[in-house]
């Protein structure tokens, strides 16, 4: 199996290449392109309880995609929903928990599963909600915007906003929490969770946010009729 990533980091897609026989599972929807070659198969992952706790827990697709290259060789393509990057991790035996929404695609044989990673916040509605993906295979990754990594050093603490998190090493340890301490300045400045990181490990981030969308695309829309 051999990844290669297109137009990066604005409008990011990942093109699989396929030996005969291989194949890799995506969200339902992702598919852009693929061969002849290729068979799609859609499965509920885990069972029908599997499928809903990926669904309600992990903001997941109820349904996911199998893509084998059944009668030969083959590619196929992906792409997130909204613009952004993508980044593939080959996992040797690792565990990531990756932010809901941040699952593009993955080897068959990894290990998907849901862990939740906080409340939601009163002021901003904003979550983080988690999957745990185990196992040994290719990870991708997609964001909303360019994707960054820093490495944290043994005991090195960081904090990001959760809208900005992307994925990050089982490592490495993490708590949520309010951004601003007291309920007048979490209202006034608008931010409403982040997350500390304390080392060892590696964490993914994403330059923008969909929240914030959001949150500037609300005024603009015209007001309900009647």
């Amino acid at each position: 199996m051999n990844l290669e990533i297109l137009h990066r980091p604005s409008y990011s897609l990942a093109v699989l290449k396929l030996n005969h026989g291989e194949g890799v599972q995506a969200e339902a929807g992702a598919m852009v392109s693929m061969t002849p070659s290729i068979k799609l198969v859609t499965e509920m992952k885990g069972g029908f309880l599997g499928s809903l706790k990926r669904k309600v827990l992990g903001g997941e697709s109820f349904f996911v995609s199998n893509y084998v290259a059944e009668s030969g060789p083959g590619e196929v393509s992906f792409a997130p929903t909204v613009p952004g990057d993508i980044v593939g991790l080959n996992l040797k035996d690792e565990s990531y928990f990756v932010q809901s929404g941040s699952y593009l695609a993955g080897d068959m044989s990894l290990n998907i599963d849901t862990k939740f990673g906080g409340g939601k916040s009163f002021f901003s509605g904003e979550g983080l909600f988690l999957l745990k993906i185990t196992g040994r295979g290719l990870l991708i990754l997609t964001s909303y915007g360019a994707i960054l990594d820093k490495v944290l050093a043994p005991g090195e603490r960081y904090i990001v906003d959760t809208s900005h998190i992307v994925a990050f090493e089982s490592t490495v340890n993490y708590r949520v929490k309010k951004a601003a301490s007291g309920i007048v300045s979490s209202i006034v400045s608008g931010e409403g969770l982040v997350c500390e990181f304390e080392g060892p490990g590696k964490i993914y981030m994403q330059t923008r946010s969909t929240q914030s969308l959001i949150n500037w695309l609300i005024p603009l829309l015209p007001p309900k009729q009647g």
